[in-house]
């Protein structure tokens, strides 16, 4: 997984003495199921993976308005009684999940999110899990006792995303969602220490010293902008992943199916605050970035198919 350390897209400005990041992911870095058949892109298994981070100028504020947001809908009697407003249920009764939350509750969050306008800004590096299945099948294939570790997948992603040159700090408040009952804190302060290696190497000088990042590993329900971030990977999986049809468990790339193919309306509408997509398996060696000047879209990242020319009837 080598290649997924380069950078091509360009430096940005400097800003604030203290930078306040928080990092969530989106799927899974799961490959294969226990018995070692390959199962990403399969019903229950993403086909893409995905780690974000969202640089945040006033967290404080940004905590105090989700949780005031979260607190009135709390108290409104148009959700009362929903399933994911049981406390019970411990989903949006105790934090913001945009897989879990009602759509009128998405459609607020967002809006809430959009008038932070440039106070928000999101980085996103996506990982095609197909094409890392394929190397990774070599690998086990040339090597019999070689084993698949999906935390490799994190960790790769952790430290592609903090190697690029995106805007520089003096300090560095890195904060981490979760993953599972594991916290993980030294390995991912290991990938991001390994990223400023690459950085240091790529760029020839160094970003920051070690003491001037400070890493947290927390739960969602623990920092509101966590949860903030989530929506912003949300919107960027509802793009690349295709909708399943439940009933059947399978996925139609017929828009006549009448399923939800792919939606582009939540990205498009948080593009204005996104600063990088790296798309890492899709077009040339080393992926491609999509910015503000080459925005990501669905007719360019997924062009139709071609349609087969049926033989005429004799």
């Amino acid at each position: 997984m080598a290649d997924l350390f380069h950078n091509a897209a360009e430096p940005e400005p400097s800003s604030s003495e203290i930078q306040h990041l928080f990092v969530d992911e989106a799927g899974t870095p799961t490959l294969f199921h226990e018995s070692g058949k390959p199962i990403a892109d399969t019903y229950g298994c993403s086909r893409f993976f995905i780690l974000g981070k969202l640089e945040v100028e006033n967290p404080p504020a940004l905590a105090a308005a989700l949780t005031e947001l979260r607190q009135k809908m709390l108290a409104d009697p148009l959700f009362a009684g929903t399933e994911s407003f049981k406390p019970e249920r411990k989903k949006t009764a105790v934090a913001f999940h945009a897989k879990d939350d009602l759509p009128e509750v998405r459609f607020r969050v967002f809006d809430l999110l959009r008038g932070f306008g440039g106070q928000l800004r999101f980085y996103a590096v996506v990982c095609d899990k197909l094409r890392l299945t394929e190397t990774e099948s070599a690998r086990r294939a040339k090597e019999p006792g070689y084993r698949f570790n999906e935390n490799s997948v994190y960790d790769c992603l952790m430290r592609e995303l903090f190697g690029k040159f995106h805007r520089l700090a003096d300090r560095y408040e890195i904060n981490v969602a979760r993953r599972g009952n594991s916290t993980r804190n030294e390995a991912i302060k290991a990938a991001i220490a390994l990223a400023e290696q690459d950085f240091e190497r790529k760029f020839d000088f160094r970003r920051s010293q070690p003491e001037a990042r400070k890493v947290t590993v927390l739960q969602s329900k623990e920092a509101p902008c966590l949860q903030a971030v989530d929506y912003f990977l949300w919107a960027l999986q509802r793009f690349y992943e295709v909708k399943w049809d439940p009933k059947t468990r399978k996925k139609s790339l017929d828009p006549s199916s009448g399923l939800v193919i792919r939606e582009d309306r939540f990205l498009k509408a948080m593009w204005p605050q996104v600063g990088e997509v790296h798309d890492l398996h899709f077009g040339p060696p080393h992926g491609t970035f999509f910015t503000v000047r080459q925005p990501l879209l669905l007719e360019a990242r997924f062009p139709p198919l071609k349609q087969k020319k049926r033989k005429p009837r004799v």
